[in-house]
C-alpha cells in the first residue's frame, strides 16, 4: 500500500469549504484581561475568553511583545484537555501569538491524559460530528481574533503546532486564506490508511481503532479520510515547513513523509534523530521559516 496516494472522497472540497465558511462568518464575541503568567520571551501575557463555533466558552491567552504591528502565529495545541503554556515554543521574539483551549478550561489549565478524558472517538463516525471539526472552526475563530489585535498585521499570519496541532495547522493553511505560512511539527492524522493496515497499541489513537472494533469499522474509515493531513496537504498551498522525528513512535516519519509529499505549496521538511517530543531546535527554526516567509 503507497503511502503517497490521496484518499480523498467524494465531497471532501465541499465539506471542508462549508466547514470553513461557516467558521469565517461566524459573529466573534470575545475579550482579553491582563494576566500575571510570564512568557520566558519577556511578552505581555493577556487571557482571552471567545464564544467558540458552537456557541460555548472558549478560553486562551494572547502575547504581545510591542512591536506594533507585528507578524503573528496561532499555536495550536498537541491532543489533550491541557492548555499549552506561553511558553519558548509558543512565543518567539517578534512575534505576537495566540493559544486556545479547545474544551473550556482556563488558559493555563495542566491536565494529564487519561482514556476517560480522551476523545478522539468523539462523534467520529461521521465527519460532520467528529470532534476535530469543531475545534478546526474554533481554530479558525481564534486565528480571526488574532488578526483583529492592534498589535498584528493581518497580512502576516501563521499557524503552528505539534502532533494534533501540527496537523490542524496544515488543515488551516489549506482552507483558510488568512494563514500565510505554517509549521508542523510531527503533524497527526498523516497517512491513517496506512496506519489502521497495522495493529494500533497506543492510546489515544487507540480510542479510535477501539471504536472502529466495536462494529463501526466503515464508519471511522470514512470520517477518518475527511481529516487525513495526506488528503489536507493536497490543498495547502502556502509555505510549510514539516518536522518528522526518525524515533517517533506515535506518528511515523514515513506517514510525516506521506504528508510533506502531498504538499501542494513552498515547502522544507527536517529529519530529527527524536521522539514524539518537544525539541529544543524546534523553536529557532520554526521561527526562522516565520522570519522567511512573513
Amino acid at each position: 500500500m503507497s503511502l503517497l496516494d490521496p484518499w480523498g472522497p467524494p465531497g471532501f472540497d465541499d465539506f471542508w469549504a462549508e466547514t470553513a465558511r461557516g467558521a469565517a462568518s461566524a459573529a466573534l464575541d470575545w475579550e482579553l484581561a491582563e494576566s500575571d503568567q510570564k512568557s520566558p520571551t519577556g511578552h505581555r501575557v493577556r487571557t482571552l475568553r471567545f464564544r467558540g463555533s458552537d456557541g460555548q466558552r472558549r478560553e486562551g491567552w494572547l502575547a504581545t511583545d510591542g512591536s506594533n504591528p507585528s507578524p503573528g502565529f496561532l499555536w495550536v495545541p498537541p491532543y489533550g484537555r491541557w492548555s499549552m503554556s506561553p511558553n519558548e515554543y509558543g512565543t518567539r521574539p517578534g512575534y505576537a501569538s495566540l493559544s486556545l483551549n479547545f474544551f473550556g478550561e482556563s488558559a493555563f489549565h495542566d491536565e494529564a491524559y487519561t482514556l476517560e478524558r480522551g476523545y478522539f472517538a468523539e462523534g467520529a463516525t461521521d465527519p460532520k460530528t467528529w470532534v476535530f471539526r469543531r475545534m478546526f472552526q474554533d481554530a479558525v475563530i481564534a486565528l480571526r481574533i488574532l488578526e483583529a489585535q492592534p498589535e498584528v498585521a493581518s497580512e502576516r499570519i501563521g499557524a503552528m503546532g505539534l502532533s494534533q496541532g501540527g496537523g490542524i495547522a496544515i488543515w488551516l493553511g489549506a482552507w483558510f486564506p488568512l494563514v500565510r505560512a505554517v509549521c508542523a511539527d510531527f503533524p497527526f492524522l498523516s497517512a491513517m490508511r496506512s496506519v489502521f493496515a497495522n495493529k494500533v497499541h497506543r492510546f489515544p489513537l487507540k480510542e479510535l481503532t477501539d471504536l472502529m472494533e466495536s462494529g463501526h469499522h466503515d464508519e471511522v474509515m470514512r470520517c477518518v479520510s475527511f481529516y487525513d493531513t495526506v488528503n489536507q496537504a493536497t490543498r495547502c498551498r502556502v509555505p510549510t515547513l514539516v518536522v518528522a522525528g526518525l524515533k517517533d513512535p506515535a506518528v511515523r516519519p514515513e506517514a510525516v513523509q506521506a504528508t510533506y509529499d502531498a504538499l501542494a505549496g513552498p515547502k522544507e521538511i527536517e529529519r530529527i534523530n527524536f521522539g514524539h517530543d518537544w525539541h529544543p531546535s524546534m523553536v529557532a527554526r520554526n521561527q526562522a521559516w516565520l522570519d522567511r516567509w512573513l
